[in-house]
């Protein structure tokens, strides 16, 4: 693909450019549906997710990735592929529906059954759209994309807050959630453009079903290393700590869904054309994985710091019993965007198996953390998860890149200039903070603090660290992109 610098950058643009408007509705609904419900609301909706998005890992059975990552891929493997995702929704759905009775039972619940049977919808709404988004992202058509999640995020926030409004309670919760993949799928069908055929026999996907399956074993361990941690609180404390718990968790999980999704669809797409190219690969991941890091920790840092701020501004007041369990979960933003990365270029080289013996043991050991920390309540788990997480960076990064054309050298090479940059920017900003807490509300204080730490970070990494010129060098990636599709634009217009 001649024009992958040019399609990379612009995509990157509108991934971060939906990143932002992303994180801007999220949190707002956030702030809103915080102060209409209650954390019982939040809570009950919470225990049935913990189950359910272990199946919504298998919504697409990694077909997605397989398509994304094959250099070639025929209309008739993707029409069986498609086929191959509505008979695993539909299961899905039903198993979900067939477990409503044991969900309830497990955190003697009664609504729960209900609950459970509504969400089962959607799987099938997300298996309809899995294959014309990943034309979509074959395609590279990044500003598409983003116009879709933009557009199912604003409608499934739209239901949510009138049901909100409406006194419906945790029900404006649960609508949300089918929302969302039923209006995501419907934009791509008339997106892509594309109406899939009749399955076939010997179309060749068997290679792309093994890959996806492995992908998919991979994500449903790390959900459960993720996310029993919820199912643990739920059982044993309750809905109200649950709620608690997962509004901290949802605060710091918002920087971190957004990177992974939009920043990680294009790294993936754009490493998995250039598995061939050892040299071009490994500078389009460094690149990728310093600019990561560089959005993700004045985040991590803000949370930290102003973390009594951000509950207050976001949540509301009758949060607070949040603040330490969001702080001590903070430093998991971070670690999130040190280890993210690592799965695109394990994917895009193919590397499944081993991304999934880094699973089995990763996963173990945060489980037993939860466990751990579960006696002490929220705040015990919280601690022990993050702990956790941090000491298990540097071996994950080393396990990960052993053999491929990134050492670990220049991974530590790439984080060291952002981290030095952070650690001054975000001191600074902590004695600006102190300074005015007795004479700021929470809200102008959260914003002085945040720009102190941003203005000094960003002024540091371009000026002091030396990223400038990969800065320059994008944004005239950018302008060429920009200049090479009007002219082609204009060349169209020339001949009608």
């Amino acid at each position: 693909m001649k024009d992958l610098k040019e399609r990379t950058i612009r995509g990157g643009l509108a991934r971060v450019c939906a990143q932002a408007a992303n994180f801007l509705i999220r949190g707002g609904s956030l702030m809103i549906l915080a102060r209409l419900l209650s954390p019982r609301d939040f809570g009950l909706v919470g225990m049935v997710t913990a189950f359910t998005g272990v199946l919504n890992l298998l919504k697409d059975f990694g077909l997605s990735s397989a398509a994304v990552q094959r250099t070639k891929v025929t209309d008739e493997q993707i029409s069986t592929l498609f086929w191959i995702n509505i008979l695993v929704g539909a299961l899905l759905g039903l198993l979900t529906l067939a477990a409503a009775p044991l969900i309830a039972s497990f955190y003697h619940e009664p609504r729960l059954f209900a609950v459970t049977a509504v969400l089962a919808a959607g799987f099938v709404f997300n298996a309809a759209g899995v294959q014309h988004s990943a034309l979509l992202q074959r395609q590279m058509r990044f500003t598409a994309i983003s116009v879709i999640a933009v557009v199912s995020l604003i409608a499934g926030t739209a239901v949510a807050i009138a049901g909100a409004k409406a006194g419906y309670g945790y029900w404006a919760l649960a609508a949300m959630t089918v929302v969302m993949p039923l209006t995501a799928s419907i934009a791509a069908w008339l997106t892509a453009g594309w109406v899939p055929g009749m399955p076939k026999r010997r179309t060749g996907i068997r290679s792309m079903l093994r890959f996806g399956g492995m992908v998919s074993l991979n994500g449903i361990i790390a959900y459960v290393a993720y996310n029993i941690d919820k199912v643990l609180i739920g059982r044993f404390w309750g809905s109200g700590v649950l709620g608690i718990y997962g509004r901290a968790y949802q605060l710091t999980n918002i920087p971190t869904d957004n990177l992974n999704s939009t920043v990680g669809e294009v790294a993936f797409s754009a490493l998995s054309r250039l598995q061939d190219d050892p040299k071009r690969l490994r500078s389009y991941f460094l690149k990728g994985y310093s600019l990561v890091l560089s959005m993700t920790l004045p985040l991590t840092l803000a949370c930290v710091i102003f973390a009594k701020d951000v509950v207050y501004v976001l949540l509301g007041p009758k949060w607070m019993s949040a603040v330490v369990i969001f702080r001590f979960l903070a430093p998991t933003i971070m670690v999130f965007a040190l280890i993210n990365p690592m799965g695109w270029l394990l994917y895009s080289l193919g590397l499944v198996r081993r991304s999934l013996n880094i699973a089995l043991v990763f996963s173990p050991t945060i489980i037993a953390g939860y466990f751990v920390g579960l006696p002490y309540g929220p705040k015990g788990v919280a601690f022990a998860y993050s702990a956790v997480m941090v000491l298990w960076v540097i071996p994950f990064i080393a396990w990960c890149v052993r053999g491929t054309a990134v050492s670990f050298w220049d991974v530590l090479q790439t984080l060291m200039r952002p981290l030095a940059c952070g650690i001054l920017a975000g001191g600074l900003a902590f004695v600006v903070g102190a300074a005015c807490e007795q004479s700021l509300a929470p809200l102008p204080r959260l914003v002085l603090e945040s720009s102190v730490l941003l203005i000094i970070f960003f002024g540091l990494l371009l000026f002091v660290g030396g990223q400038k010129t990969l800065y320059l060098n994008l944004v005239r990636g950018l302008w060429k992109s920009s200049v090479t599709k009007s002219a082609a634009i204009s060349l169209d217009l020339s001949k009608t």
